[in-house]
């Protein structure tokens, strides 16, 4: 069954229901082909995504390459790059034909995805301002960058320099302090005495930025296994 990712806890549209049902069918039926590409864009415009109805549509794409729509193909590989650290955009361009791969807006997004691999948030963005017409066509997605680079910022730090962290969200001055407020206020972020560039956050513990918080269940026996030595040793 195609499970539908939204924002907001929002309802599926009645376009999302009858693609359900469509692929349930046939997924390989090449009638669905205006549907889908019709929900990509719904996807595009509503911020909600489903990757199993992007992946169908690029596996018909490779049965009717005749058919097949770059502008929504690149709206596909968008939208999968804002579900990372998800690895949906290698499963998507593992269904995108050479050909199509070697035009110029497929190869900036393979550059932005490899930036955003290795967290070189800086060049991302300055690649990302050259490609404002591929990127800014499809709705929220700087906010899904900025998420995921302080996801990376969360396992990779217990405290962050604000110079840093405004280099991987793409943030500065009175914006990011408004940024810093919320996270202070929703998500427990406590922002050091200090003032300017030298300012420190602290980011809330987590198994991977205080490794002695995760369980090492190797070192753990369970209890029923213990329960059965002490016959033994009776």
């Amino acid at each position: 069954m195609v499970q539908e990712a939204t924002n907001g806890g929002t309802e599926k549209s009645q376009l999302a229901i009858t693609v359900e049902q469509l692929i349930a069918v046939n997924p390989y039926n090449p009638d669905i082909l205006p549907d889908l590409e019709n929900y990509v864009n719904e996807q595009v415009s509503s911020q909600t995504y489903n990757l199993d109805a992007n992946l169908c549509l690029l596996r018909l794409y490779q049965f009717e390459p005749e058919r097949m729509s770059t502008p929504i193909v690149a709206r596909i590989l968008v939208k999968a790059l804002m579900a990372m650290p998800a690895p949906d955009y290698s499963l998507c361009l593992f269904l995108i034909p050479e050909r199509v791969q070697i035009e110029e807006q497929f190869k900036t997004l393979n550059v932005l995805s490899h930036f955003l691999e290795t967290a070189r948030f800086r060049q991302f963005w300055d690649e990302a301002a050259k490609s404002r017409h591929i990127v800014e066509a499809v709705s929220g997605f700087e906010q899904a960058i900025r998420a995921y680079a302080v996801h990376v910022l969360s396992i990779t730090y217990q405290k962050v320099a604000r110079t840093i962290l405004a280099e991987a969200i793409n943030i500065e001055g009175v914006s990011l302090d408004k940024f810093l407020e919320h996270q202070v206020s929703n998500n427990g972020w406590v922002i050091e005495k200090g003032q300017g560039k030298g300012q420190l956050i602290t980011l809330p513990p987590t198994e991977f930025n205080h490794p002695e918080l995760k369980k090492n269940t190797a070192d753990s026996v369970p209890l029923e296994h213990i329960t059965r030595i002490f016959p033994i040793l009776g």
